[in-house]
């Protein structure tokens, strides 16, 4: 079975924006936080904001208190005036695409026109619409209805942002012939018209359709009657424990598209949900090398190997004897201390993650004696080795665990930095930096200070920032949501995205170049084909060729690992 995943899945732009704005409204206001109705249509979302002390009003008291937040579909400019003279503090997250349909009728209302509205009387943004007619606007739901209404002078024809973008196009021929004296305005919003057209292009390719979605949201209703009428079985939950894994099992391949209030935890649930389906159905061989694979990413297994393969891969650049002691301890720490930090900070995976939330909830026992074992031999590994790895590797082991710790008391910080996780983009740095010590500087404390050894450690630096940024760009959602300021949140996914790839560019260079002037082995001319390899990997999850789980996770790691696979190669033909 095929899953193909809808490029324009999950939040659209003005629900991403006015989501972000909630979650930073508690670091940023004193006092209730309140939304004025449901900040958008997804029970998920509107749950985890609940839970972050955000609460919901419909009606609006004599006198009010704290912060109101303008949902995105927007409201009638009364209830801003009512909202204001209550005593409430206003926050506008309104999406950009309806405030520009609201200007639109504002702008018209103002010149005697009356405004007539395609779409959902009782949806919010509607009501919102409404209130900046001036008292002359029509809200319509379908060409009968339309067709009830008396002949006007001077009329505008509008759409709800999330309107079905064939039903509009039929409005806008049948206005068009009748009235052509009419202004039409297309105002149905990009977002909306592209998942409607992608769904289309799905249903060309697929058996049957997903889309995930809240119940009573708008555009995700438009997407399951678009992939209807594409004439595909379609199946609108709101999540995965809806699905009807009977019927999805019979299909060959399966698309998944998301509503624009879709958070990407439930969409990652479903895909994982329906993937499962996929390799139940594929057969004992192919769910068996799933399931292994996915241990040994859950475990972080792979990742310790990975980090293994790195070292000896440096251990051959710098041209080291006795490797093997090194490798173990790399992998050994890496082990523990990815194991406890998954432990520890288990909250953001309920988010990023729900497959390893719930694999490290229902294994914790298991995944702490693993975490204390490999750590206590990892440092008698250190120990062996001289009192120099064994202090540093203590002190580092010592960092990790103090990681998702708070080490200071709110009171003296104000709640912003109580530990090492709140200070912006720690995270990555952190582990870039561990990573490079462990798996290049240790196994050099034996040698003199040379040039070999800043490019070792450098090298091993930027590929692990490469890998962990990456992986922080596909964490955003919930990481904000937990609060974790990472480096895509601090400077925008886009930005992120351009930097890895100078980083990988640079390091093919970097490689070469020290090769070239005999500061490493010759083996730093084979290495280049590693950040060749991530970046060919970023690169095709980049342009939505490559889903985000399971594969991406393990393809990422395995550029560690090909790294030792290059040196020993190179080790036996030299």
């Amino acid at each position: 079975m095929k899953i193909y995943l809808a490029r324009t899945a999950g939040f659209c732009m003005g629900v991403r924006r006015a989501v972000e704005m909630a979650l930073d409204m508690p670091r940023k206001e004193k006092g209730p936080i309140l939304t004025f109705g449901p900040l958008i249509h997804n029970p998920q979302v509107l749950d985890l904001l609940n839970q972050k002390g955000i609460s919901i009003i419909e009606d609006i008291p004599e006198k009010g208190e704290g912060t109101v937040l303008i949902r995105a579909h927007g409201v009638p400019p009364e209830i801003k005036k009512n909202l204001k003279a209550s005593g409430f503090r206003i926050i506008d997250a309104t999406c950009p695409r309806v405030i520009r349909v609201q200007s639109i009728i504002k702008k018209h209302a103002k010149k005697d026109f009356t405004s007539i509205i395609i779409g959902d009387s009782k949806h919010p943004e509607v009501t919102g619409l409404m209130g900046y007619a001036g008292g002359k606007g029509y809200a319509v739901g379908s060409i009968e209805e339309l067709k009830m209404l008396p002949e006007f002078g001077r009329a505008i024809v509008v759409a709800q942002t999330t309107q079905n973008v064939l039903f509009y196009e039929k409005i806008k021929e049948w206005v068009g012939n009748k009235f052509p004296h009419y202004k039409i305005f297309d105002t149905i919003c990009n977002s909306t018209s592209m998942r409607q057209e992608e769904v289309k292009e799905l249903a060309e390719t697929v058996d049957a359709i997903v889309v995930v979605g809240g119940h009573t949201s708008g555009n995700t209703q438009r997407l399951a009657e678009a992939s209807v009428q594409a004439g595909k079985p379609t199946y609108h939950i709101e999540t995965e424990s809806e699905l009807d894994v009977k019927s999805l099992s019979q299909a060959r391949s399966i698309g998944i598209t998301a509503g624009a209030s879709t958070p990407n935890w439930v969409i990652k649930r479903v895909h994982r949900a329906i993937e499962n389906v996929a390799y139940e159905k594929a057969g004992s061989l192919r769910k068996h090398y799933y399931n292994i694979e996915r241990s040994l990413l859950l475990t972080n297994i792979y990742v310790s190997i990975g980090a293994g393969c790195l070292c000896f891969a440096n251990i051959k650049m710098l041209g080291i004897t006795g490797y093997f002691p090194h490798v173990v301890m790399s992998m050994l720490y890496v082990l523990s201390m990815h194991t406890f930090n998954n432990l520890i900070g288990r909250k953001a995976d309920n988010y990023n993650d729900p497959d390893r939330a719930s694999f490290y909830k229902k294994h914790q026992i298991f995944l702490a004696l693993l975490a204390i074992s490999s750590g206590a031999a990892g440092l008698f590994t250190a120990y062996s080795m001289g009192s120099a790895p064994f202090i540093i590797l203590l002190c580092m082991s010592i960092l990790g665990l103090s990681y998702n710790l708070k080490i200071i008391p709110e009171s003296l910080t104000k709640g912003r930095y109580t530990g090492i996780r709140d200070i912006p983009g720690s995270k990555t740095a952190l582990i870039s930096f561990a990573w490079g010590i462990v798996t290049s500087l240790l196994p050099a404390l034996s040698l003199q200070l040379k040039p070999g050894i800043l490019i070792i450690f450098t090298w091993s630096v930027c590929m692990v920032f490469v890998r962990t940024a990456f992986f922080d760009i596909l964490d955003m959602q919930g990481d904000r949501i937990v609060g974790r300021e990472t480096i895509p949140i601090l400077i925008g996914e886009k930005r992120t995205m351009r930097l890895l790839k100078c980083i990988l560019v640079l390091m093919i260079v970097f490689l070469i170049l020290s090769s070239s002037f005999n500061l490493v082995s010759s083996l730093g001319y084979i290495l280049f084909i590693c950040p060749l390899f991530l970046f060919f990997v970023i690169t095709v999850h980049e342009q939505d060729y490559m889903l985000s789980g399971t594969k991406l996770e393990f393809l990422v790691e395995t550029h560690f690992v090909l790294a030792g696979l290059l040196a020993l190669l190179w080790s036996y033909v030299l």
